[in-house]
């Protein structure tokens, strides 16, 4: 005679972010199952996702029938363990990718409820190039992991009813039925919780439908149509000669340039691409790339990041009703808002007018003097009226840019650059094209903006070496990829030496 088989605790396993609501999705879980005649057991283990606290909650539940028709009395866990947990919710993508890999998604038994919305990694953000992690790659990772997967954007579904995630994430638990209790023992817990009952209700019920009717078709975003001033009317229709996806980018940096400056930056934006767009008219393949290219390049580097900018985009009106949306205030609430800014000599004269700049750098004792106030940086309180005026007199001196030393250096690298892309044009296309890419080292400002600076001038230095040699278009494009591989530069120099032993042996 066999011996009866022991009884097991369901085990759920939840990963959530700072402010979320991870705990209260525990304790609404807790609260269901004892009222279900459960034991029920929750720990906590805090950590770190990059972006903003994480915390990893741990759910037990027993059936106390089960409990008393056991030998002996259930030990409960403390901490999930590899392919043993039957559910798992992820409140955002890449801690579901998180979960994957630590093993505690299975495909023999885990139920994975994912929220599919992403709020990026600092490795993310902080990538010279793209560095987001492909989306539908951790999505299919965490399908073919899961025994079943339940996935959609939970946080929107959580906007859209003005509530918070968590309560989305246990409505979609409720309509997975990978617990057995009914439906309304879930609202019952939610109502027993006292808090935020209405939107909480109505957040779950988003979640549960999403559960059971799978995720809604992805939908092409509505296209962004630009409202124009008059004065960039004229500008826009001169886009209309240009084909696609050229005429794309060209539109994007007007907008651009003149929000940045005024109309007839954006002018001035045109003017340069004029050769560019008769240069691809007479020796381009019919791609479009190399039009495509200097417009989108040569947007970006006219409206280069400086003091002024920095400062315009902080006071801006919009920026106030963003921080206050993401962190939830309520109408009159005090939010008091903390910038923290750190000038250097270098900064301050790039703002000055060209002569002015010059003398700042090249007198020692004016340079020392304003060192001693640039060598800690200052919190400036931009909810605050000082604070606010402050960082308003920076960014009155927009009026100023064209006359100051930032300006000319920027646009004396511009016009040699764009004159590289005419020169080499004419002999090779596509090698041209990948000269128009490489500005994108140059970005960012201070030591950020130097150091792209610097290895682009390395690599511009070499481009005699490089059309000399064989698939010179690959070959740059190579560098530029090393080149935004790592902030230390040694993907580069490892380019580099690689790429010399193959240039003497050429010749």
């Amino acid at each position: 005679m066999t011996a009866p088989e022991q009884q097991r605790p369901i085990t759920i396993a939840i990963l959530a972010m700072g402010g979320e609501g991870g705990g209260v999705l525990a304790e609404w879980i807790v609260d269901l199952a004892e009222h279900a005649g459960y034991i029920a057991q929750m720990t906590s283990v805090p950590g770190v996702a990059q972006r903003t606290g994480a915390t990893n909650y741990y759910v037990e539940l027993f059936p106390k029938t089960g409990a008393k028709s056991n030998m002996r009395a259930p030990v409960l866990g403390l901490t999930p363990v590899a392919g043993d947990v039957d559910i798992v919710i992820a409140s955002e993508l890449m801690e579901a990718a998180r979960a994957v890999q630590r093993g505690l998604v299975t495909p023999d038994r885990t139920t994975f409820i994912v929220s599919t919305n992403r709020v990026y990694a600092m490795t993310e953000k902080i990538a010279l190039a793209d560095g987001r992690v492909d989306s539908a790659a951790l999505l299919e990772a965490c399908r073919t992991a899961a025994k079943r997967l339940i996935h959609g954007d939970m946080a929107q579904l959580s906007e859209a009813t003005g509530s918070v995630i968590s309560a989305v994430l246990f409505g979609a638990l409720a309509g997975s039925k990978a617990l057995p209790m009914q439906r309304t023992a879930f609202e019952a817990a939610i109502h027993r919780g006292g808090v935020g009952v209405k939107q909480s209700l109505a957040a779950f019920a988003a979640g549960h439908a999403a559960a059971e009717s799978g995720p809604a078709p992805a939908q092409a975003p509505a296209p962004q149509v630009a409202r124009l001033s008059p004065a960039l009317a004229p500008l826009y229709a001169e886009t209309d000669a240009y084909a696609e996806p050229a005429r794309t980018m060209i539109r994007a940096g007007i907008v651009k340039l003149a929000d940045y400056q005024d109309a007839a930056y954006a002018r001035e934006y045109l003017d340069k691409l004029r050769p560019v767009a008769e240069a691809e008219r007479k020796h381009g393949n019919g791609s479009g790339a190399l039009l495509a290219e200097t417009a989108r390049e040569l947007a970006l580097g006219m409206s280069y990041e400086d003091t002024v900018r920095v400062a315009e985009l902080k006071i801006r009106p919009d920026r106030f009703a963003r921080v206050r949306e993401e962190v939830q205030a309520a109408d009159g609430q005090i939010l008091e808002i903390a910038e923290f800014l750190h000038p250097r000599v270098q900064e301050i004269a790039d703002t000055l007018p060209a002569g002015l700049g010059n003398w700042l750098l090249n007198t020692g004792w004016a340079r020392r003097f304003v060192e001693r106030f640039t060598t800690k940086g200052r919190v400036v309180k931009t909810s605050t009226v000082r604070g606010f005026l402050m960082l308003f007199v920076v960014a009155s001196m927009k009026g100023m840019r064209r006359r100051s030393l930032r300006f000319s250096h920027e646009h004396k690298f511009l016009n040699d650059w764009l004159a590289t892309i005419l020169r080499t044009a004419a002999t090779d296309y596509t090698l041209a094209a990948e000269i128009a890419m490489i500005r994108t080292l140059v970005k960012g400002y201070s030591d950020t903006h130097e150091r792209g600076r610097a290895r682009y001038e390395t690599i511009v230095q070499m481009l005699p070496q490089i059309a000399s040699g064989p698939a010179p278009a690959a070959t740059l494009a190579k560098l530029r990829k090393a080149a935004l591989a790592d902030d230390t530069g040694a993907a580069l120099d490892a380019a580099i030496k690689e790429l010399r032993p193959l240039a003497q042996a050429a010749e």
